[in-house]
């Protein structure tokens, strides 16, 4: 990637045509930061400063594939007016003139943001605040009035689970690099005991998890990583963030933090939402998470990618796929295939 002083100068000379000539950039640095995007922060030096973060497309092929920036954009402005404490937008540059590929920039949200480490210092009455908080933003986002926010464009999201399946399916056909037995063999139970979707359609974030919250004290400030986002089944990102709750990292693994169930209970006060069917919700999201680190997999073993959280997460896929045919109730130890990158 191109060095920071030439960066600093390129983005000055490109927010001046957006703001004026006496703009600057200052305190330019890489985020090193999630596995689908790279970040920079600075502040802008204008008649006031503005701190902010610049969302790069990451280079093709990428872990999450197509990777629209410009769809990205058009949800989070939709959100700005909204119970969602979203990143506000500023702008967004599709054409890859200014740096070589596709941008948008937003507002820098203050708060913390524990993927692997629990909160230090923090009291049990504040990891349970944050444990509600993430429910009631859960809530805020599937209570999102679609029509009222102009995100209709999206779909009606009646077909969702279909569609969701058949990504997932596509992806893992696109990198595999032989048979995959367990992993077929989950995704035809998948396919078999699908159940009738959620009579609601709502706006669905595709990737709720607590990673993706950040907190001001035990109050949530933001809510990040808008790439899955559309329409449809919100039983789908419940079953993301169990599966995501279950892990031994971040804030649920504080001893303070409330169980899944009373996580649920928030979330439908909240949300007037009923979880149902939750084993299969699991074991579609597991599905999901398994084909997900098996690209991050052939993309390091492709020399594609060079990120070693790919090698690591790569050993997560047999756990995973183990786990969402459990879910379905099959305890036959499956092959799992060539899943793990060759060098």
């Amino acid at each position: 990637m191109t060095e920071i002083p030439e960066l600093a100068q390129r983005l000055t000379s490109w927010l001046r045509k957006q703001i004026a000539d006496d703009v600057r950039v200052e305190g330019l640095d890489r985020v090193d930061f999630g596995h689908s995007a790279e970040m920079l922060t600075f502040t802008i030096v204008a008649a006031e400063r503005t701190d902010v973060v610049l969302r790069l497309r990451p280079r093709p092929p990428a872990l999450l594939e197509p990777y629209d920036l410009p769809r990205q954009f058009r949800i989070l402005s939709a959100l700005s007016d909204t119970a969602v404490r979203a990143p506000k937008v500023l702008w967004l540059e599709d054409s890859g003139d200014v740096l070589g590929r596709p941008f948008l920039v937003m507002e820098r949200v203050a708060g913390d943001v524990y993927e692997m480490q629990a909160p230090e210092g923090a009291g049990d009455a504040g990891i349970r605040r944050m444990c509600e908080g993430m429910a009631e933003q859960l809530a805020a986002v599937h209570t999102v009035d679609l029509t009222a926010t102009g995100l209709d464009w999206l779909g009606d999201g009646r077909d969702h689970l279909d569609r969701e399946i058949a990504h997932w399916a596509d992806e893992m056909r696109r990198v595999q690099r032989g048979p995959l037995p367990a992993l077929e063999r989950l995704l035809a139970e998948l396919r078999a005991s699908m159940p009738e979707r959620y009579p609601a359609v709502t706006l669905v974030h595709g990737d709720a998890k607590p990673g993706n919250f950040a907190f001001v004290g035990d109050e949530v400030s933001a809510v990040f990583d808008w790439e899955l986002t559309g329409t449809g089944d919100p039983l789908t990102d419940l079953g993301w963030m169990e599966l995501l709750w279950m892990q031994p990292v971040g804030i649920t693994s504080h001893p303070a933090a409330i169980g899944f169930d009373e996580f649920l209970a928030h979330y439908q006060a909240a949300s007037g939402i009923t979880p149902r069917n939750r084993p299969w919700y699991r074991a579609l999201n597991a599905f999901k998470m398994a084909v997900i680190c098996l690209i991050g997999s052939m993309l390091y073993d492709s020399g594609d990618s060079d990120d070693e959280r790919f090698l690591l997460n790569a050993r997560g896929i047999s756990l995973l796929t183990q786990l969402g045919l459990a879910e379905l109730g099959v305890a036959e130890k499956l092959d799992d295939g060539p899943v793990l990158p060759s060098r």
